[in-house]
C-alpha cells in the first residue's frame, strides 16, 4: 500500500462557529493518503478583540501538524510583545518556538503522544517516569520544562508541517506563512495572495539553501524536500553555526499585514491540495458562487 491508498477517503470533517465580529467555516478530506497528515487550528477568541486561525500540512507524518495544531497559537500568548500590541513579533516567535520545543526529552515525548498507538503509550509512560515534577523543573519561567531522560539528546523529528496562519485583531490582519499552504483575500470578488509559495526554486529560497550547503534537485530540497521552509523536517537544520532563519530549510515565516476594509468578503486559509487543482481567483469564484446559493435558498425559503 505504501504511503497511498488504492482508492481515496473522501469522507469530510466539517465545521462551523462564529462570535460578534466574524464567522468561519471549515472542511478537511485525508484523499489519497494512507492517513491523514493535515491538521488545524481555529481559535475565535484567542483575547476578547483577536482571532487565531492556522492550517497545517503535514509531510512525513502527521505528528509535526498535529503539534502546531495544539501549541502554536498558545505560544503566540506568551510573549512581551503580544501584551504590547506586536502580534507580528509574537507568532514570528511562535513558529521558531515550535522547533525548540520539539526537541530532547520533552518534545521527543509530546510527539509519541501525538502519534500513533504504540508511540502514544510509550510517551505516556515516559512522561510518568520522566517529566519534573514541582521545584525539579529548575525555576524556569517557561512551563515547558526540561526533562531528562533516554531521549534528552532528541534532536527534533524527521517528519515536517507547512503554516499558515491569520490572526485578526480588530480590523488588523496578520499572515503568516512558511511552506506552500496559502492565504488569500476576496475583495470586491477579486483574489489577492496574502502569502507566497515557498518553493526551493525562489532566489531567495534557492540563495539560502545553497549558502548553508544544501542543494537542489528536481525541484526538491537535497533531492527529497519540495518546500524551502517548514516546522520540524530537523534533517535540514543541523548546522550549527548557522542561527534558524538560515539553515537549509527554516520555519522562519513571511509576515503580511493588512487592514482590513468593508470591501472584503472572505478569507481562505488551504493547504496546496486545493492550490494544485484551483487558482486563488477560481477558488475566490467558486465560494462567491456557492455563498449566492445558500443565500437564495434562505431566501426562498423565508419568502
Amino acid at each position: 500500500m505504501g504511503i497511498y491508498l488504492s482508492t481515496p477517503k473522501t469522507e469530510k470533517f466539517s465545521e462551523d462557529g462564529s462570535n460578534a465580529k466574524l464567522a468561519f467555516g471549515l472542511s478537511s478530506m485525508q484523499g489519497w493518503r494512507s492517513t491523514m497528515e493535515d491538521a488545524h487550528a481555529v481559535v475565535p477568541d484567542l483575547d476578547n478583540c483577536t482571532s487565531f486561525f492556522g492550517v497545517y500540512d503535514g509531510h512525513g507524518g502527521k505528528v509535526v501538524a498535529k503539534f502546531c495544531a495544539k501549541y502554536l497559537h498558545a505560544q503566540v500568548l506568551k510573549y512581551e510583545t503580544y501584551m504590547g500590541g506586536d502580534l507580528a513579533a509574537s507568532v514570528q516567535k511562535a513558529f521558531f518556538r515550535m522547533d525548540e520545543m520539539m526537541r530532547g526529552q520533552r518534545g521527543w515525548r509530546e510527539l509519541a503522544v501525538l502519534g500513533d498507538k504504540i508511540n502514544k503509550f510509550t510517551g505516556m509512560i515516559e512522561g510518568l517516569i520522566w517529566s519534573p515534577k514541582g521545584s525539579d523543573s529548575n525555576g524556569r519561567s517557561d512551563d515547558w520544562a526540561f526533562e531528562e531522560g533516554p531521549h534528552s539528546d532528541f534532536s527534533g523529528p524527521t517528519s515536517g508541517c507547512t503554516a499558515c496562519v491569520a490572526v485578526i485583531r480588530n480590523n488588523q490582519l496578520i499572515v503568516a506563512n512558511a511552506g506552500d499552504s496559502r492565504c488569500v483575500i476576496s475583495r470586491k470578488g477579486q483574489a489577492y495572495n496574502l502569502s507566497r509559495d515557498h518553493k526551493p526554486e525562489l532566489d531567495v529560497e534557492k540563495e539560502r539553501i545553497l549558502k548553508a550547503g544544501g542543494f537542489i534537485h528536481a525541484g526538491r530540497v537535497n533531492g527529497s524536500l519540495n518546500l524551502a521552509r517548514a516546522i520540524g523536517d530537523m534533517e535540514f537544520k543541523q548546522n550549527k553555526f548557522l542561527p534558524a532563519e538560515r539553515q537549509i530549510v527554516t520555519c522562519n515565516p513571511d509576515i503580511n499585514i493588512v487592514e482590513l476594509c468593508e470591501d472584503d468578503d472572505f478569507l481562505i486559509l488551504a493547504c496546496d491540495g486545493i492550490w494544485e487543482c484551483m487558482s486563488s481567483q477560481q477558488l475566490v469564484d467558486f465560494i462567491h458562487e456557492h455563498i449566492k446559493t445558500i443565500y437564495y435558498q434562505m431566501t426562498t425559503v423565508a419568502i
